[in-house]
């Protein structure tokens, strides 16, 4: 039996599956259980920006695991203290709490929000997607994802991206926080303008709501700066991260501004949110993506591979955008069978929406292998697919 009809036996079935099975990776690229190789642009949705099986993260995850994995807050603990001083410091804000997931960070982060101003309104973005739990559910914009479980949290509304009278129209008293990501991802690879998103800070700050960012996909180098917030000298009142913030080891983090307050104790709280393990896998990772320069070296790659997308010459092609390696390539019709076409070509991507083909490769990645992608692209997008 194979590994695809054996996992079809058992698995939720939630979850569209391509026919390959993954079984091993190294830097940018993967292979399959038929020893097939690809360069992998789907880089763990974003996970991986330190390659796979990276040698720091795994071997840093080997000592802890047999030193302590698992400590829950109600006791201190040294590799989460230092994680914590990490991240603080790294982000300019003065408080974190450690979880396990982006929707998990998202949920804290809507929480606090609501805690701190005594207010409920939530104001998210078209397009925008921030997890599947039922508070960050309620704040993502799809229609598939949402309507099988409506109702969902009340005092959510959504506004037009980069629309900044909508923005101004839209944060009054009653609104707790304005929750936005600072590079759409599902919703197309769509970055914010720099008026957009000072005027949500704002905004925010005149009218006592708070700015959540979140930043579980562009954080840790991937469009080329530590945080995508940093490309326009926001200053976020909550953060969210997780994605790759251990490497590819869940883990998760909301970052705390000033302008939260003090939090009591026992609001919200996790089992497993800051346990030894992941806490000492995200120190390795974030020492990676430091000593390696990482976010330089997505800026840098990230502007050669998004202007060598746009040179392809072909008839389907709408939009090319992206910051850093972060990068879209919007169709005029859907990306599903030109995704499946490209692994034919040894490529993996991700699809953004419907129509927007989605690249996230592991900040590792060469520029030989970017070649060979723009190469597959460019061939892909020049066949008849039926």
């Amino acid at each position: 039996m194979s590994i695809q009809e054996l996992e079809s036996q058992f698995t939720s079935g939630v979850y569209t599956k391509r026919p390959i099975a993954l079984v091993r990776g190294a830097g940018a690229h993967v292979w399959d259980s038929d020893e097939n190789e690809y360069v992998d642009c789907v880089g763990g949705q974003g996970s991986v920006n330190i390659g796979h099986a990276n040698p720091v993260v795994a071997d840093a995850i080997a000592r802890q695991a047999k030193t302590l994995i698992t400590c829950p807050e109600m006791f201190y603990n040294d590799r989460r203290a230092e994680l914590e001083q990490k991240l603080t410091a790294l982000a300019g804000m003065p408080r974190v709490f450690l979880c396990n997931s982006g929707t998990e960070a998202v949920e804290a982060a809507i929480k606090f929000a609501r805690l701190a101003t005594k207010r409920t309104g939530i104001i998210a973005a078209m397009r925008g997607f921030h997890g599947r739990t039922f508070g960050a559910l309620s704040a993502t914009w799809e229609k598939k994802y949402r309507e099988p479980f409506e109702p969902l949290v009340p005092d959510y509304s959504h506004i037009a991206y980069n629309d900044v009278a909508a923005l101004e129209a839209a944060v009054d008293h009653k609104t707790a926080a304005v929750l936005l990501e600072v590079v759409q991802g599902e919703g197309g690879v769509r970055p914010g303008t720099a008026e957009f998103l000072l005027k949500a800070q704002e905004v925010c700050q005149e009218r006592g709501a708070l700015l959540i960012l979140d930043e579980v996909q562009t954080g840790f180098g991937r469009t080329g700066k530590m945080f995508a917030f940093q490309h326009y000298g926001l200053q976020p009142d909550l953060m969210c991260l997780a994605k790759s913030m251990a490497g590819g080891f869940p883990m998760g983090a909301t970052l705390i501004g000033s302008r939260v307050g003090q939090l009591p104790p026992q609001v919200h709280g996790s089992t497993f949110g800051g346990n030894p393990l992941g806490c000492a896998a995200s120190l390795a990772a974030i020492d990676f993506i430091e000593r390696q320069q990482l976010a330089d070296r997505a800026a840098e790659l990230g502007a050669w591979f998004l202007e060598q997308l746009k040179q392809i010459e072909s008839s389907l092609v709408r939009e090319v955008r992206g910051l850093g390696l972060m990068v879209g390539v919007e169709l005029k019709q859907k990306v599903t069978p030109y995704l499946q076409e490209l692994m034919k070509h040894g490529v993996l991507a991700l699809p953004a929406g419907l129509t927007t083909l989605r690249f996230l490769p592991p900040l590792v990645v060469e520029q030989d292998d970017l070649e060979k992608v723009v190469e597959a692209v460019s061939k892909v997008l020049n066949v008849e697919i039926a």
